[in-house]
């Protein structure tokens, strides 16, 4: 298969690279600077930033003819909803879910006739479950979810499969972007939050980015994969919970494993 990868450049992009060209298929990595791909053994390196609509025209084209995108650009400006500035916000959105949507559009009008083609999309745990100074992020995935999910519905029937993945803590972490620390009365929602990435994923720590390659690689090659597909075990264990209690009970839980205050 001929898999482009958004977002290539680091993380669980440049392992799902690797991972899909162990395998034997033909990658195409892409990432907004392309010399960060620099050493990447894939069939293709190419420019790509999906949130300019000509960036994504020229990357598809250069790109051939493809059997699989996975999805997983993205970004993630931490902070309170407080003060968060609207052009911030908006990018985030414009990064992960319309930059997705850009995607998905420029590849349908030869998939759709063709009758194949899969879409993985790099979700997160926090498409089912907010956290503080993540509203951003988790807006974006929660809106990411309900695109993907109305694409399964309307891409199957052309046998376009559409794939939800949603990753708990992955090592190394995203990419460090600046903070919006918003209004001083918010330092203390700071203090006790930062740091519970350690309490949510344990002893065991973050999921190294190989395994959700492995995982990533599974569902593009898999036709009976299913809708959602989490990786690591917090998030099984978050979305599990989440799944079954309800807001008070969910909030309650979190609130006394994290010992959260706020």
């Amino acid at each position: 298969m001929r898999v482009l990868i958004t977002g290539a450049g680091r993380a669980i992009g440049r392992a799902t690279a690797e991972a899909l060209t162990a395998r034997g298929h033909e990658v195409v990595a892409t990432a907004r600077r392309p010399e960060i791909l620099d050493g990447l053994d894939v069939a293709q390196t190419l420019a790509l930033d999906v949130t300019d609509d000509d960036s994504v025209a020229a990357c598809v084209d250069a790109a051939g003819e493809l059997d699989a995108i996975v999805n997983n650009a993205a970004r993630n400006v931490r902070g309170p909803l407080d003060e968060y500035p609207i052009d911030t916000f908006n990018q985030v959105l414009d990064t992960n879910v319309t930059g997705v949507l850009r995607m998905v559009q420029a590849v349908l009008p030869t998939w759709r006739p063709r009758g194949s083609g899969v879409f993985v999309n790099i979700s997160s745990v926090n498409g089912k479950v907010a956290s503080p100074l993540s509203g951003s992020y988790a807006a974006s995935k929660y809106a990411l979810e309900a695109m993907s999910e109305a694409m399964h519905y309307e891409l199957g029937h052309f046998g376009i499969r559409t794939v939800i993945v949603e990753p708990g803590f992955i090592a190394p972490g995203m990419k460090a972007e600046t903070e919006h620390l918003g209004p001083d009365d918010y330092d203390g929602l700071r203090a006790q939050w930062d740091g519970m990435d350690d309490e949510l994923v344990g002893d065991a720590g973050r999921t190294q980015p190989e395994v959700a390659a492995g995982v990533i690689a599974d569902c593009v090659e898999k036709a009976d994969t299913p809708l959602r597909v989490p990786i690591g075990p917090d998030a099984e264990t978050t979305l599990a919970f989440r799944k079954q209690l309800t807001d008070e009970e969910f909030e309650a839980a979190m609130r006394a494993q994290l010992g959260l205050t706020w």
